[in-house]
């Protein structure tokens, strides 16, 4: 199949048809006229419109997590925005969500993220970087319908290539880089064709605001990422602050695997082939189930567990590694090692041969020592050697007992 043609399949597989379209909308009039309704009752002034892909008209077919913008007129700019917002939805179940400035999600046949932000006039009118969150929105569709398709395809693309999300335990590309990127390179192709040229610290600033000296002017705070990417609405906000090493080398990658032999299966998000993976190498599995927590809180402290054991198992050689979470209670993890076990003892360093004293004691508490490399080191058995046994013993410490209710080592090691 073609490109041109392979593309306009995909475009017309992933966007929302008009039944779908119509049918999500109303649903949205609806949740939006009731707030409205409540915030004109308080006498507050401030209106809940629609944000983010909803508003762009960039989302995805089958994707019901709606972003709206409660904005408040800047007289309500001394006074917390959040709590006010709150009383308005107490006729909702909602959850509030702590960050820069707090924000809810109410869920019904739709997830809403509700944000409250100032309707700024100017810049200097912002008080929270939230409040600049419609602007992002008005910059987007100041293109018209030139580059919609096109968002599509690359959101779409990361979501198969695991590494969107702007959520923290994730820390992919957000919806906000997708746009930026796609607008800035000219369409999906031609960002791909960027991105396989990336180098370490990738710099793009859009409207050149720097000039090429992005990384002497901004915070250096905000340069610490694999990415700097200058947001051309706020030219001070690295807008891909948030993105790891790890998921720009997923995007790379795909990028490079796509342009060499272009498929329909980068547009699908594939289950991990478990009985692949455990051709590469020892495929070991666990059934994880999260905290009963805030979603970004759950699911944060479920990554860092799994960092942790993944991390605890570097002598076995990571070949491959990946978690699976159903944003609720279950998770799971999945480790590709290059070794099924270890020798039963391993080197243990002691000091340098020049501290006499020291490596005396070191002898008498070792009874097999040698000397290498002008340290002496010692015998030691090793408590565990296969990577089962070290995990169930990893499972049960404090650090991941903190952050997972349950981690246990699954019984097939070959298919999950």
């Amino acid at each position: 199949m073609r490109p041109s043609s392979m593309f306009s399949s995909v475009i017309r597989e992933i966007s929302p048809l008009v039944g779908e379209r119509e049918r999500a909308l109303a649903h949205v009039n609806v949740f939006l006229g009731s707030l409205n309704a409540e915030l004109k009752r308080m006498n507050v002034k401030a209106k809940a419109v629609l944000g983010g892909s909803y508003a762009k008209d960039t989302w995805l077919s089958g994707d019901y997590d709606v972003d709206v913008f409660v904005k408040f007129d800047l007289s309500h700019k001394e006074e917390n925005l959040s709590d006010m917002l709150e009383r308005a939805l107490r006729k909702f179940s909602h959850e509030r969500i702590h960050g820069s400035r707090d924000y809810f999600w109410v869920r019904n046949d739709i997830k809403y993220e509700l944000v409250p932000v100032l309707d700024i006039k100017k810049p200097s009118d912002a008080e929270n970087v939230t409040d600049f969150s419609p602007w992002h929105v008005k910059w987007v569709n100041s293109f018209g319908k030139k580059y919609k398709d096109d968002i599509r395809l690359v959101k779409k693309f990361c979501k198969s290539s695991k590494c969107y999300g702007a959520e923290s335990y994730i820390r992919g590309f957000s919806g906000h880089v997708v746009d930026i990127l796609t607008i800035h390179y000219k369409g999906f192709t031609n960002l791909l064709k960027a991105a396989i040229k990336w180098k370490p610290k990738v710099v793009i600033d859009p409207k050149n605001v720097f000039k090429g000296k992005a990384l002497m002017m901004l915070n250096k705070s905000k340069t610490e990422g694999p990415m700097v990417l200058v947001d051309p609405v706020q030219p001070d906000r690295n807008a891909a602050a948030a993105l790891t090493q790890e998921n720009l080398e997923k995007f790379i990658a795909a990028a490079k695997a796509f342009l060499k032999k272009p498929s329909m299966d980068f547009f699908v998000v594939q289950p991990i082939d478990f009985v692949k993976l455990a051709k590469k190498g020892q495929l070991v599995t666990l059934e994880v189930d999260t905290l009963d927590d805030k979603e970004d809180v759950a699911g944060t402290k479920f990554v860092r567990a799994f960092e942790h054991c993944r991390d605890e198992l570097s002598e076995f050689k990571v070949l491959d590694s990946g978690w699976i979470w159903d944003r609720k209670k279950n998770g799971k993890w999945w480790f590709v090692l290059k070794e099924k076990s270890l020798s039963k003892t391993k080197d243990w360093p002691g000091p340098p041969l020049k501290m006499q004293s020291a490596v005396k004691q070191f002898k008498q508490a070792h009874k097999d020592t040698f000397s290498k490399s002008g340290r002496i080191w010692a015998k030691v058995k090793r408590d565990v050697t296969d990577p089962q046994s070290l995990l169930k013993s990893v499972c049960v410490n404090i650090y991941v007992k903190s952050r997972v209710v349950r981690a246990v080592v699954s019984q097939n090691k070959n298919v999950y």
